[in-house]
C-alpha cells in the first residue's frame, strides 16, 4: 500500500503546492485545511506515514494541534514536520520541537529539500512496518510454538500415563505368565506320576493275564498302552515348553558338532533301522544355552527321521553359513548379520503354504496313527530360537524334502570362531 501523508493547511493553495511537490513518488494524500479538521480526520485514521502541517493557521495553530495529536497513544508514533513561512527564531523553532515536532521547513519550500526530508521518513516508516509485521510474525510463531508446547506436554503427559498403565499391565500379564507356567509345570509334573503308575500296572497286566485274553482283549490292551505312552509324551513336551521360560541357564560357548555327534548317538538304533544316511558339515561354535539348542535339534532330527520316506534313499543333511549384512546392518537392524544352521531330509515334506502353522502349538499335518507326536515339538523350536534372539523358518515340497533354517544372531557366537564355518 502507498504511505499515506496527512497535509494541514488553511491556503488550498499551499495544499496544492506540497501534494504538486510531492506527486512524483507514490504516495497517498489526506488534506485538511484546519487543525480541527486534522483532528477530526486522526479519530477515524491513524495509519499516516507522515504529517505536513503549516504552523500559523488560525484559531488552532500548528503547535497546538500537534500537542493534541500527541496525546493519544495511537498517533504518537506519526512524525510531524512544521511549514512555516515566519522565522520566529530559536525559542520559538525549539518550541515546536518540545511539541512534539520532528522537523521544521521554512517558505518558499524548497522541492528538493521537502522530497528529501520526507522521502527519509516514509523508509523510516517503512522499515518500521516492516519490523512490526516481522514482530506480528514472531509472535504468532511464538504463538503456535507455545500451542505446539501445551500440546506435545499433554501428549506426553498422556503418553506418560499411557507408558504406567502398559508398565502395570506387563507385570500383572508377566505375574499371570509365572503363573500360568508354574501351574502347568505342576500340573504336568503330577500328571506324570498315575500315568508311569498306569503304564506300569499295564505292563504287569499283560504279563500275568496275556495268556487269558482273546484277540478283542490284546487289542483293547494295545489301544489303552498307546494312549497312555502318548499322554506321558506330551506331559514330557509340555513341561519341556514350560522350562524355556524358565530355564535361565547361562549362554556358553557350545560346540555344535559335539551336540549333534551326542544326539545322533542317542538316535543310532532309528538310524540304522530306517538306514539313514546322516552328513554333518562343520558346525561353528556358537555362545548359546547349551540345554535348549540340543533340546531344538533333537527335535528336527527326530522329525527328520520320522517322516523319512518308505522306500528310497533317505539323507539328513547338517550344515550351516555365514550371513554378513553389508556395512554390518541388516534389514531388522542387526550388528553383524546371521548364523544359518540348517537341517535338511528328503523325506515326506508338506505344501509350502503351511510353513508358518507347522511352528503352532498342537499344529499337526499328519494324523496320530500314521505318524506319532504331539505336535509341541516345532513349537519348542521356535521359542528356543527366539529365546537366542534369533528365528526358524521351513521350506518344503512334498514327497522332496524338508529344509528347517535356524537364524541366530553373530554377536552371539564365540569371536575366535566367528570364520570357522564350512558349507
Amino acid at each position: 500500500m502507498r504511505p499515506k501523508i496527512l497535509l494541514v493547511d488553511d491556503r488550498d493553495d499551499n495544499l496544492m503546492s506540497m501534494e504538486s511537490i510531492l506527486s512524483l513518488d507514490e504516495y497517498q494524500f489526506i488534506k485538511a485545511n484546519s487543525g480541527r479538521e486534522a483532528l477530526k480526520i486522526l479519530l477515524h485514521e491513524f495509519d499516516f506515514a507522515l504529517i505536513l502541517m503549516d504552523v500559523n493557521m488560525p484559531n488552532l495553530n500548528g503547535l497546538e494541534t500537534a500537542a493534541l495529536i500527541y496525546e493519544r497513544e495511537k498517533l504518537r508514533q506519526i512524525p510531524i514536520i512544521f511549514i512555516t513561512a515566519i522565522n520566529y527564531g530559536e525559542e520559538y523553532i525549539f518550541k515546536a520541537y518540545r511539541s512534539g515536532a520532528v522537523d521544521y521547513i521554512f517558505k518558499p519550500i524548497n522541492p528538493d529539500l521537502l522530497r528529501a526530508k520526507v522521502s527519509v521518513y516514509i523508509d523510516l516508516y517503512r522499515k518500521n512496518q516492516m519490523l512490526l509485521a516481522q514482530e506480528q510474525k514472531l509472535l504468532a510463531i511464538n504463538k503456535t510454538l507455545e500451542l505446539e508446547i501445551r500440546e506435545r506436554k499433554t501428549s506426553e503427559e498422556k503418553i506418560s500415563e499411557l507408558n504406567r498403565q502398559l508398565l502395570e499391565n506387563v507385570s500383572h500379564l508377566e505375574s499371570v505368565n509365572k503363573d500360568m507356567d508354574f501351574f502347568i509345570y505342576m500340573a504336568s509334573h503330577d500328571l506324570q506320576e498315575p500315568v508311569r503308575k498306569l503304564r506300569m500296572m499295564m505292563d504287569r497286566f499283560c504279563l500275568k493275564y496275556q495268556d487269558l485274553l482273546d484277540q478283542e482283549g490284546h487289542n483293547y490292551l494295545g489301544r489303552i498302552s498307546e494312549v497312555a505312552q502318548r499322554m506321558q509324551l506330551l506331559i514330557k513336551d509340555i513341561l519341556s515348553l514350560t522350562r524355556i521360560s524358565e530355564d535361565e541357564n547361562p549362554f556358553e560357548e557350545t560346540n555344535l558338532n559335539n551336540m549333534i555327534s551326542d544326539i545322533l548317538t542317542d538316535f543310532q538304533q532309528i538310524i540304522q533301522e530306517k538306514k539313514v544316511d546322516v552328513v554333518v558339515e562343520k558346525l561353528p561354535i556358537l555362545k548359546v544355552n547349551p540345554v535348549l539348542f540340543r533340546l531344538m535339534f533333537e527335535n528336527l532330527l527326530s522329525n527328520a527321521l520320522k517322516f523319512s520316506k518308505e522306500k528310497g534313499e533317505h539323507i539328513i543333511k547338517v550344515f550351516s553359513s555365514l550371513s554378513l549384512i553389508e556395512n554390518g546392518i541388516d534389514k531388522n537392524g542387526s550388528q553383524n548379520g546371521y548364523h544359518r544352521l540348517f537341517v535338511e531330509d528328503n523325506g515326506i515334506g508338506f505344501d509350502q503354504q503351511y510353513a508358518s502353522q507347522i511352528f503352532e502349538m498342537f499344529r499337526r499335518l499328519h494324523g496320530t496313527a500314521e505318524y506319532k507326536g504331539t505336535g509341541i515339538g516345532l513349537a519348542l523350536c521356535k521359542r528356543i530360537a527366539e529365546k537366542h534372539q534369533g528365528f526358524i523358518s521351513a521350506r518344503s515340497k512334498e514327497n522332496e524334502g524338508t529344509l528347517f533354517t535356524i537364524s541366530v544372531p553373530v554377536y552371539l557366537s564365540a569371536p575366535s570362531e566367528n570364520s570357522a564355518l564350512a558349507r
